[in-house]
């Protein structure tokens, strides 16, 4: 009979299939195509795990005669009814060690257990006499090694160069221990660990048993493990070989008009998938894509035929699009889309409607729309290409060990603290750098310093509130600010000494607030960050030129007048060449290299903010974000109440169009440099894109980085993130009072203002 190699239900789905027979001997499958490595092991577990849920069929309770010997040994064993998917979940490659050790029957762990004083001839006799084929010898409860056959042959080559009799029986009575394998070499797996996992470990390092524990770090024992077994590449293989004999024969029988095992596991695998496709969560995914597959064809041919309704609506049009490009993102884990390809196409479909339908367009892109579109393109790819280089600088830095300057020196091991200390290095980092680079270089700090995900994507959203506020009290620091800066709208003295107590209650009580879901727990105690050394001289000079580098963007553009993007690819390029010259000659360290660190980026993520600036862009060029804040002058009642409606619409709205168009209602002869107005607008732009994830560089950085979704977001941190936006407020608003004279009144001034704008918003949305 045919057999499919290795674990034909993982690699049927991988075409093309690979049929071949198949001898079950550990000879024959280590010369097999299939040499897994621990990962890919793990890696292949969890896919099966995700893709199949896997029967024996009822059948198998009353088998014919000729599988009758092969089932009557498993029947007991799987104890699963329904129908027979290929090899189920748990079995056959993906079998645990504990099964595999359970299902041996060589005694009762595997194993003779031997003295490390006892002599060899009497080890020997213990092996032999029983069912086990191994010795662990201890010295009291300390486990001294493993006595193999391996490890007889050793012994026996030894006696064999004995001069004389006496000589040779000397070998007989010596000490087991003098001829074992060291506990050192011993290759060691968990109860949870796969057939094929095993097998790799053993091919790897030439052996034919493993140790079976309840804990290993890096398949080796520790102090605190228990040993449960040991296994042999025999036992492996036999519950492998009855495990795939097992499924296919099970297949035959419920396929008997298929002779081609191949064809019968096609045929399973259309059953199982309309099996899976036979569930309400999964008829609701079918409904939402078909939905979305409609639309599409719809707005595609409506583009296409250039209805009428797109020249009368083109604005209508493109705040749909935006509309529905934005759902497509918040809700990207219910449609499997990449959140980068919903923003291209949200973007380009933007672009389109505005250049052939808006404002009495012919169908055909005019000069002037090509124009603002390479001047769109031109702004945002300032932004994407200072964020590549200031992530490969960071990323150079990492690679040699860099941030050990700042790891060395937190030693703290309570997450609460570790979380403030955090916060304040970010919130004065970021009025130095800028809270998109300082958001990079903080998130790459936290893989090494937080070791659980789920804290390290609270730790994360903490960087991105303290990155937003402190950028904002330099001119520096964040580029709204910067773009008031330039304009003159605010000076640098006035900004650094009013801004920067209102940046820092901001700070104070979104952390407050978002401290308390920081639970305690030993996990810092347990993270994987080393002990405190010393760094490496090299790693002192590129961790030192990586922070020169970014320090220098600010200097470099305010001497040269070029834009920062400049000055980070210069630092980029100084880093590349100091790294090669430190490298130069040596072969094996081109992953400390530049090139290296580069193809570790995270391009998708690029992509993605790509994407949004141009959306952005289109609805700022078209003049829609120009009516919004006129419509936001005409209704409202004071500049202070549209500040603070201009900072929540920067949580859905890129606040660099919506300070833009600010700049351009209000005339700075009215409204002169460092007027209460401008800078309100800087404190309000900047901490307000803070409020959910998509409302800043830094929070869509973060998404790039740490995997963070708009849902997760918005439920964990945008409450604490509005709290110490409109703390940030009430203080700015105090203290302008009482340096400027007028007084202040919290309830007078700070709620009706923070209500307006509340109810607002509720409107426009």
């Amino acid at each position: 009979m045919k057999v499919l190699s290795t674990s034909a239900s993982a690699l049927l789905l991988a075409q093309p299939v690979v049929v071949s027979s198949f001898s079950f001997a550990p000879s024959s499958f280590l010369s097999s195509p299939h040499s897994y490595s621990p990962s890919e092991g793990r890696q292949q577990q969890t896919q099966q795990q995700r893709r199949y849920q896997q029967f024996i069929p009822s059948s198998l309770n009353t088998p014919t005669k000729s599988t009758l010997a092969t089932t009557t040994s498993l029947s007991a064993d799987v104890g699963l009814a329904g129908e027979c998917l290929l090899t189920p979940e748990g079995y056959g490659f993906s079998a645990s060690a504990e099964r595999i050790l359970s299902q041996a029957k060589r005694g009762t762990n595997g194993y003779y257990r031997a003295s490390s004083t006892a002599k060899v001839i009497d080890v020997m006799g213990g092996i032999t006499g029983g069912a086990e084929d191994v010795a662990l010898v201890y010295d009291g409860s300390e486990l001294k090694g493993i006595f193999t056959e391996t490890d007889y042959i050793d012994f026996s080559t030894e006696r064999s160069k004995a001069s004389s009799e006496a000589e040779s029986a000397s070998f007989l009575v010596a000490p087991v221990e003098e001829y074992i394998t060291p506990t050192s070499k011993l290759i060691s797996i968990s109860t949870t660990d796969t057939a094929n996992m095993a097998i790799t470990l053993m091919q790897q390092n030439n052996l034919r048993h493993v140790i079976v524990a309840d804990t290993v770090d890096g398949n080796k024992l520790t102090p605190q493990s228990q040993i449960i077994g040991v296994i042999s590449m025999q036992d492996v293989m036999s519950i492998v070989q009855k495990d795939e004999r097992l499924s296919l024969e099970s297949l035959q029988r419920k396929f008997p008009g298929l002779n081609d095992p191949l064809s019968q596991m096609r045929e399973e695998i259309k059953s199982q998938a309309n099996e899976l496709a036979n569930n309400p969560e999964t008829a609701k995914k079918d409904l939402i894509r078909s939905g979305t597959a409609i639309f599409s064809v719809v707005a595609i041919g409506a583009f296409l035929t250039g209805s009428p309704w797109l020249y009368q609506h083109a604005d209508w049009a493109m705040i749909g699009i935006f509309v529905l490009g934005y759902v497509g993102i918040i809700f990207e884990e219910v449609f499997e889309f990449d959140k980068a390809a919903i923003a291209l196409l949200m973007s380009t479909g933007m672009w389109v409607t505005y250049a052939d339908y808006f404002n009495g367009a012919n169908g055909i892109a005019s000069k002037d729309v090509v124009e603002q579109l390479g001047e769109q393109l031109s702004e945002v790819s300032e932004i994407c290409f200072f964020l590549l280089a200031a992530s490969t600088i960071v990323e150079v830095v990492d690679a040699h060990q860099g941030f050990k300057v700042v790891t060395n020196q937190i030693t703290t091991k309570s997450k609460k603290s570790l979380f403030w200390v955090i916060g304040f290095l970010t919130f004065f980092l970021s009025a130095i750098l800028n809270n998109l680079t300082v958001t990079i270089v903080m998130c790459s700090l936290l893989k090494k310093l937080v070791p659980v995900e789920d804290d390290r994507k609270l730790f994360g959203a903490m960087v991105v509130v303290a990155a937003n506020a402190g950028g904002v009290w330099t001119p520096i620091g964040d580029v709204t600010t910067t773009m008031l800066w330039i304009n003159n709208n605010l000076s640098t003295i006035p900004t650094v000494t009013e801004l920067f107590v209102p940046s820092v209650v901001c700070l104070v009580a979104s952390l407050a607030f978002l401290v308390n879901q920081v639970e305690e727990d030993n996990s810092l105690e347990e993270s994987t960050l080393p002990e405190p050394s010393e760094l490496a001289t090299r790693g002192q000079v590129v961790f030192w030129s990586g922070i020169a580098s970014l320090l220098a963007v600010p200097v470099f553009a305010e001497f040269t007048g070029l834009p920062p993007y400049i000055a980070m690819l210069t630092g980029l390029g100084a880093m590349w060449t100091l790294t090669d010259i430190i490298h130069m000659g040596e072969e094996d360290e081109d992953d400390m290299k530049v090139p290296a660190a580069l193809s570790k980026l995270d391009t998708s993520g690029i992509l993605f903010f790509l994407g949004i600036l141009m959306s952005i862009g289109v609805l700022d060029k078209s003049g829609l974000l120009k009516e919004l804040a006129v419509f936001l002058n005409n209704n409202l009642p004071s500049q202070d109440i549209i500040a603070t409606v201009i900072g929540i619409a920067s949580a859905l709205i890129d606040n660099v169009p919506l300070v833009a168009a600010t700049m351009g209602m209000y005339d700075i002869a009215e409204f002169g440099t460092d007027d209460k107005l401008w800078q309100l607008i800087a404190l309000c732009a900047g901490t307000g894109g803070s409020i959910l994830v998509i409302g800043s560089a830094s929070g869509v950085a973060l998404m790039g980085l740490e995997k963070v979704d708009f849902l997760w977001y918005a439920k964990k941190v945008s409450i604490g993130a509005a709290v110490g936006y409109f703390a940030g407020i009430a203080t700015y608003l105090a203290q302008n009072a009482l340096i400027h004279g007028g007084g202040f009144n919290l309830f007078n001034s700070v709620v009706p203002q923070a209500t307006a704008a509340v109810d607002m918003m509720n409107g426009i949305l």
